[in-house]
């Protein structure tokens, strides 16, 4: 579903990527882990089509970033924790208004808004205006429009960030149903709570590097950890002689 090979992005003299290289399969949640500034998001970006790396390439559920962007585009969809919505839309007409430019009919929008209300308890922000939402409310229309056209592969940067205890769960549980035989979610973040228990494995990112890809007993086996933050900083100070 996913393969990268060696992708390189540098920003003036700092290098955000250095040559990564991995895979993802369908059926999975994968995990991107890494602190602020490891190259999770760039990475992302440059599998979204929206950022071009200076060397290496990628192929999304077959379609190649730079032949194809067009094609990538149609099977991913992509959250981050800091999208908005039209303050004076409501949910319903976000999730019409993005279903129609997928060419979905007003039949098909509403059956999958139907759909997605069960899934993600959409409840009253469908019909009340995205400006009177709360962050978790925001967030859970913002999930909603990015797979609105069912795509094979979810990206999910940071989609956790600011929510509450309640809206946390509603995305982490919405995460473990993605899984299933031709679907692949990327899910990113820096919390490690989350990778241990949404992930079947997790590339491990710190400043541009891939330092391993593996399961997560895997890797807390092989570096000899109990627990995935330490498992994190033993491989960076295998990596990084001097840190820490």
């Amino acid at each position: 579903m996913l393969d990268i090979h060696t992708l390189t992005k540098t920003y003036g003299t700092y290098p955000a990527l250095r040559q990564v290289t991995f895979s993802a399969r369908e059926g999975e949640v994968f995990g991107l882990l890494g602190p602020n500034g490891a190259g999770k998001t760039t990475l992302l970006r440059i599998l979204a089509t929206l950022l071009r790396p200076d060397s290496g390439t990628a192929t999304v559920a077959g379609h190649d970033i730079h032949s194809d962007p067009e094609g990538v585009r149609r099977v991913v969809g992509v959250v981050n924790g800091g999208m908005g919505l039209p303050a004076r839309l409501t949910g319903r007409e976000v999730l019409r208004s993005f279903a129609a430019l997928y060419g979905l009919s007003r039949a098909q929008a509403d059956a999958r808004i139907d759909e997605l209300d069960r899934r993600l308890d959409l409840g009253r922000t469908l019909d009340a205006r995205a400006g009177e939402y709360s962050t978790g409310m925001k967030q859970k229309v913002v999930i909603a429009r990015a797979v609105i056209h069912d795509p094979p592969i979810l990206i999910l940067d940071e989609a956790a960030s600011g929510l509450d205890i309640f809206a946390r769960r509603t995305l982490l549980d919405f995460v473990h149903a993605t899984r299933a035989p031709g679907r692949l979610t990327v899910y990113s973040t820096h919390v490690m709570s989350e990778v241990e228990e949404v992930c079947d494995r997790v590339a491990i990112l710190h400043e541009g590097r891939l330092l391993t890809v593996s399961s997560i007993p895997d890797i807390l086996q092989r570096t000899a950890q109990t627990t995935l933050e330490g498992a994190f900083f033993h491989l960076i100070q295998a990596e990084v002689p001097h840190a820490g």
